[in-house]
């Protein structure tokens, strides 16, 4: 998906599998997050601002995307509503003060960042509550299927095991790992999939994890 124009990656998430597997992301993310109504978000990488609009509306907050992007920044700002605005910069270089924001998410996007330390340091530095990511499960069907195609050339997909180490000595406690989209067909099936299987299951093609900053 990385290589499709900003109108056509949004338009996926309208399509039945994009609803699909948006839902379930986003379940699981706002589940982890636990971000009060009013609360201001910082979402990392936020592309067309997909997720940035959703937090805005669903979860009440003030949220502002961050992507290095032009021609998706300049999408999701004409699509913004007063409680979501975005700008252009670098994940290892946030235009931000220490602790900013009280929650960030950064969803799929480390997963195309060279030095992914560099910026979950950056990340944590701007946070003063809770940091939630979305990576790419290597432990998955969704890697099996689709690891070798053009929308995940260059992805790191990462394992439990890789998200621990890469957390290892940062000013973050308390990980916990969560996964969804076991099934990433789409569909009825997969949606009755979806409900039914558990989140600590850490087999699902999205695979979460969630810090306390500090």
């Amino acid at each position: 998906m990385n290589e499709l124009s900003a109108e056509r990656y949004d338009a996926w998430y309208r399509t039945p599998r994009g609803a699909c597997i948006g839902d379930a992301e986003f379940r699981l993310l706002a589940g982890l997050l636990q971000a009060a109504a009013g609360e201001r978000l910082l979402d990392v990488g936020c592309g067309t601002g997909y997720f940035t609009r959703r937090f805005a509306r669903d979860g009440r907050l003030a949220v502002t995307g961050i992507d290095p992007d032009p021609h998706r920044i300049a999408y999701a700002a004409a699509h913004a509503s007063p409680c979501d605005q975005y700008l252009v910069g670098d994940a290892r270089e946030l235009p931000f003060p220490d602790r900013s924001f009280d929650c960030t998410v950064c969803v799929t996007a480390l997963c195309f960042i060279a030095d992914e330390r560099a910026a979950l340091r950056e990340m944590l530095r701007v946070t003063r509550r809770r940091l939630v990511l979305g990576l790419l499960n290597r432990a998955s069907l969704l890697y099996l299927r689709k690891r070798a195609t053009a929308s995940y050339r260059g992805a790191h997909w990462h394992t439990a095991r890789d998200v621990r180490a890469l957390f290892g000595g940062l000013p973050a406690h308390e990980l916990r790992l969560r996964s969804a989209v076991f099934l990433p067909g789409g569909g009825a099936f997969a949606r009755r999939v979806e409900a039914w299987l558990p989140a600590s299951w850490l087999a699902g093609g999205f695979l979460a994890a969630a810090v306390d900053a500090g």
